[in-house]
């Protein structure tokens, strides 16, 4: 086979009380990453023709520095284009609202994948609904993962038992659920947890060529695609459209950005591998 399934590393244990979630952290290595993020906190005002983020990028493989307490930290607050303001600290309390279910069906055809989104409690201002409605829109998008008959999803509410949960947290956070020491700036997919790092989604990368709402649909293109057991991949060649398994967070390689795993009706990808990019210094 052409793909290599990725090994499913850890299972959700959710115990919902009062709409609440307490997911541990995980003890597993990092796996499947696709960004990272600096020490610190950021407050940007990032448009959506240009998202907002620390300029640079710089290599770090397993940080030594310890690891983060839950609840520690400043928060960052930022307003965004559409005048949505999301304020997050670095590290949350690692318990986690999660959204209504819908009843709805996404996809005509394919293997059937319920999902819920859980995001971590002390990220604020995001209006939950429209984030549930942009998600569900993302996977149904004619060039998205059910463009191809294979896949269907549908997503359920608190209480119930997901074949995935799709995660919004604090940079700490991501830390303790994706593990390999200090980072920050990825997101993951780490067994049935797939994990988007909040400070990636107001603040984008430098240099994506994109708006933020691309690179939205990219983050949750890219580690849902690894749920589905999809690896990274290469550039094809310059000036092509990058294949959303490519790690675009950390270069683009000659290639375009490009959100999607379908492109003129056909699934669009590149050879597997992934390079060995820099992230962000502080």
């Amino acid at each position: 086979m052409r793909k290599l399934r990725v090994a499913g590393l850890g299972v959700v244990v959710a115990v919902v009380v009062a709409g609440l979630v307490q997911l541990p952290a995980s003890p597993f290595a990092r796996h499947d990453l696709s960004d990272r993020e600096p020490v610190g906190v950021v407050t940007a005002r990032p448009s959506a023709a240009q998202p907002g983020a620390p300029a640079g990028e710089a290599e770090r493989q397993d940080d030594a520095a310890a690891e983060p307490s839950p609840g520690s930290g400043q928060a960052s607050q930022s307003t965004l284009a559409d005048g949505e303001v999301i304020s997050y600290p670095q590290a949350g309390g690692v318990s986690y609202t999660v959204l209504p279910g819908d009843a709805a069906t996404i996809g005509t055809g394919g293997k059937l994948l319920t999902f819920e989104i859980a995001i971590e409690n002390g990220i604020a201002g995001i209006d939950r609904p429209a984030l549930a409605d942009f998600v569900r829109s993302t996977y149904a998008a004619p060039q998205g993962w059910t463009a191809g008959g294979k896949w269907r999803f549908r997503q359920v509410g608190p209480g119930q038992s997901p074949d995935f949960t799709l995660m919004f947290v604090t940079p700490a956070t991501r830390d303790l659920i994706c593990g390999g020491g200090y980072d920050r700036y990825t997101s993951c997919r780490i067994g049935d947890r797939v994990v988007l790092n909040i400070a990636r989604w107001v603040h984008g990368v430098p240099n994506y060529g994109g708006s933020l709402t691309a690179y939205r649909q990219y983050m949750v293109n890219h580690e849902t695609g690894h749920r589905l057991g999809e690896a990274h991949e290469l550039c094809p060649g310059p000036g092509q459209p990058a294949p959303v398994m490519q790690q675009q967070t950390l270069g683009l390689h000659g290639c375009v950005a490009y959100a999607w795993p379908h492109r003129d009706g056909r699934r669009y990808e590149g050879r597997l591998g992934r390079y060995n990019d820099p992230i962000p210094a502080a």
